[in-house]
């Protein structure tokens, strides 16, 4: 397994936050089947391969994943279209 975690600060309160958060899970979905819950200001997502949580506060968004063999070796491809989505959701 390996381990992937992203954070990102940002100023647009817990409301918007949460909001981003999904848009980012429904990319992620579309892209890479994912199902996603949301449990108060976590959103845990999971598929074979991959488990992990967002989780949104006031002012940070955590990404903390941990991705099967096959997944670790798209590790970058994925940390990178994770970093762009949070680029344009949470601007």
């Amino acid at each position: 397994m390996s381990d992937l975690k992203v954070v990102r600060k940002h100023t647009i309160g817990l409301k918007k936050a949460k909001v981003a958060a999904q848009k980012v899970a429904d990319d992620l979905a579309q892209e890479y089947g994912m199902e996603s819950t949301w449990e108060g200001n976590v959103l845990r997502f999971t598929r074979k391969g991959v488990d992990g949580a967002l989780t949104v506060t006031k002012d940070e968004v955590v990404l903390d994943a941990k991705l099967g063999f096959l997944l670790s070796t798209f590790r970058h491809r994925i940390e990178e279209h994770v970093n762009d989505n949070f680029d344009r959701y949470f601007a």
